[in-house]
């Protein structure tokens, strides 16, 4: 029985029970993923994604033991549906068993179109995970099948496929997808290979691929994963997303690197960690501007080996002697778009060392 509530109150009458109403997940080859359908009055009709967020994603997830709650995608990412929408401004505290002990709108009551339908991405789908990094949101890819983890082979494995896992996996966006086992080689299985995802799907079991096993690869060829959630790191007011003033997010807040004792290989960590191949160098002296806000990092000193920033040694979060005259940058070696580049590199002649100038334009 959907006991819906309405400002915290249970609704009776109008035929809420539990008896005639029930909950599904539809348009995905999982029953623990897809479009949230339930029924009323023998119809099947979907939710509006107005408030939709994890938290009543993790009580669908719940109630239909599938474990936890992924990804609670809005905007009909399963497609949309075509009977009724009965249930609209869905707000669960995430405590409930069940997605009838939430509150919202009465049965029927909305304001949407089925482009609002929401949806859920659950745990027991996954069958997938990245392995061998700090982060749950970067690593070796490996893939459940029959009872077996293994590896996908990095052949034809881009941008897209990496940005299917990240989506499925709750981590954001793709910053990279890595090969030759950049995050070391695995050793049961190759279970993927040729991997060719249009970037829509909803799971990585949804992409075009080879049979399950069938493959002409071996582990130095694992595909990997960096997705955004785990970077925490960017780069700005620079040509590209490659190179600029180094920030790093603290606490919420994006605040700035010290250039004390920074190198190459302080640089050169960043430059992998966002996927934009090597450090051609580690500007100090705010060479791409001043920062406004919290300086967080000072005396940074990395080995060079470390998969990201936040693995490197360095004082404190905060602790630091340093103004913004002394914010570090770094301009990595890839992803640097020619022209805008290139540009960039020219307008700034004679306001750069000799160094990065000629770092700089060895890229055009």
């Amino acid at each position: 029985m959907f006991r819906l509530v309405s400002g915290g109150e249970p609704l009776t009458g109008s035929g809420r029970d539990r008896s005639d109403s029930s909950l599904r997940l539809v348009n995905s080859r999982s029953h623990c993923a897809g479009r949230v359908e339930v029924l009323r009055n023998q119809l099947w009709g979907t939710v509006c994604d107005d408030s939709w967020d994890l938290q009543d994603a993790g009580v669908v997830c719940r109630q239909l033991g599938c474990g936890t709650a992924l990804s609670a995608p809005r905007g009909a990412r399963f497609g949309k549906g075509s009977d009724h929408i009965w249930l609209d401004n869905v707000n669960c505290t995430g405590t409930e068993v069940a997605l009838s002990d939430c509150s919202a709108r009465p049965w029927g009551v909305n304001n949407c179109t089925h482009r609002e339908d929401a949806s859920v991405v659950c745990s027991e789908v996954a069958q997938l995970r990245l392995v061998n990094s700090p982060s749950r949101c970067a690593g070796r890819v490996e893939v459940l099948h029959n009872q077996l983890w293994g590896t996908v082979c990095d052949d034809s494995w881009d941008l897209q496929d990496a940005g299917v896992v990240c989506r499925q996996l709750g981590c954001g966006t793709a910053l990279s997808a890595p090969g030759g086992a950049h995050f070391g080689q695995g050793s049961d299985r190759i279970w993927l290979d040729d991997v060719n995802c249009t970037g829509t799907e909803g799971a990585l079991s949804d992409c075009r691929a080879r049979p399950w096993g069938d493959n002409n690869c071996n582990h130095r060829e694992d595909a990997g994963v960096v997705c955004s959630e785990v970077a925490q790191l960017q780069l700005v007011n620079g040509p590209s997303r490659c190179a600029g003033r180094v920030e790093v997010l603290h606490n919420q807040q994006w605040g700035t690197v010290c250039d004390d004792s920074w190198d190459l290989q302080d640089a050169g960590v960043i430059c992998r960690q966002l996927g934009c191949g090597t450090a051609l160098s580690a500007p100090g002296g705010a060479r791409f501007g001043r920062g406004s806000d919290r300086i967080w990092l000072d005396n940074v000193n990395c080995k060079g080996t470390e998969v990201a920033l936040s693995n490197c040694r360095a004082r404190p979060w905060g602790e630091n002697d340093c103004t913004h005259g002394e914010d570090a940058g770094v301009a990595c070696s890839g992803n640097l778009h020619p022209s805008r580049h290139c540009g960039w590199c020219r307008d700034r002649a004679g306001k750069l060392s000799g160094e990065t100038q000629l770092s700089c334009l060895s890229q055009c």
